[in-house]
């Protein structure tokens, strides 16, 4: 019997670690649908995605590593919208929603100073060895040897949308030379953001810290590989908050282990969450963070505040950041 909401039917289908359950917004999720289906931990295939939501009208994705392809949509014949929590959409294959009608929102710019914040922590954390001092001093330590700081050293943004528009603000903040670099430049964006746009080679040769800000798309696909890692400094570090695909993570731990470059700054990777005994996890010269980039509170909230939003605007006839638009 239907209680007039405005789904029949809404899954969550990966809540994993919780976000969305137990906050101010879970009665607010529950308001939407007749009947509320919640998984807390995240599908392991294809065919357990689709047993999930294939009777959903609408589903909340939490996590970015569900993926949302041909095959899962196809056979999802009563969904009408999926909301992604989060800016990255490239788990979804938005050209078969539209073709199969189902409208796909996200969240941008929910936690942009945030993920900037986290990529300069990452670079300084590299840098000042602080990981490695608080190890040492933890067992008895307390040899002290020199560390590198980013005063005066190259920062070069890669992907400059919101985030790596903030990253360059902050980069000049603690007084680095900042370059970038973007799929499309141009000399009105150089001068707006106030950095020189260089060719992705150069921008290798020249930066001490490189920060990778784009999405990851065909054109973004393993970005940085092997030859791209050779072009770096011995003495250079690259930060990751962007998506793991975006590296070639086999050259990067070859690199890290030859020491061909000083260290790395990773909240994104291949496989998430990491497995245990990964490659990476033996290396002293990378810093490891669990894709938590946008998870502070404020921004969190905002950005599952957002994706609720986004299924009450659609019930109510007018979406909001629409990247995939429907007609069921």
């Amino acid at each position: 019997m239907t209680t007039g909401k405005p789904f029949s039917l809404l899954v969550v289908p990966d809540d994993d670690p919780p976000v969305l359950s137990g906050t101010y917004l879970d009665t607010r999720t529950r308001e939407l649908a007749d009947r509320v289906e919640w998984h807390f931990d995240r599908p392991t295939s294809d065919e357990d995605t689709i047993n999930r939501i294939k009777n959903a009208e609408a589903v909340v994705n939490t996590q970015s590593t569900v993926a949302f392809n041909r095959k899962v949509l196809a056979a999802c014949s009563e969904l009408k919208i999926l909301s992604v929590y989060g800016t990255g959409v490239d788990h979804v294959d938005l050209a078969a929603a539209e073709e199969l009608g189902i409208t796909v929102s996200n969240t941008p710019g929910y936690g942009t100073p945030y993920v900037a914040e986290h990529a300069l922590a990452l670079a300084l954390a590299v840098s000042h060895q602080l990981v490695q001092n608080d190890s040492h001093i933890r067992q008895g330590g307390w040899t002290r040897g020199f560390i590198d700081g980013l005063y005066n050293k190259t920062l070069g943004v890669v992907g400059t949308g919101a985030i790596g528009q903030r990253m360059i603000e902050l980069g000049s903040a603690i007084g680095m030379n900042v370059v970038a670099w973007t799929l499309h430049p141009s000399l009105e964006r150089a001068a707006q953001y106030g950095v020189e746009f260089l060719s992705l080679e150069d921008l290798l040769r020249q930066s001490d810290v490189i920060s990778i800000h784009t999405a990851l798309s065909s054109e973004t696909q393993m970005l940085i590989g092997r030859a791209q890692l050779a072009l770096m400094k011995p003495t250079s570090i690259l930060v990751n908050t962007s998506r793991g695909g975006v590296v070639d993570e086999a050259s990067l731990i070859n690199a890290l282990e030859q020491k061909s470059i000083a260290g790395a700054g990773l909240d994104v990777f291949e496989i998430e969450p990491l497995p245990v005994g990964h490659p990476l996890t033996k290396l002293d010269n990378v810093v490891l963070s669990p894709h938590a980039g946008a998870m502070a509170y404020n921004g969190t909230m905002r950005g599952l505040e957002m994706s609720i939003e986004n299924l009450e605007e659609f019930a109510a006839g007018h979406p909001s950041f629409v990247v995939a638009r429907g007609t069921r």
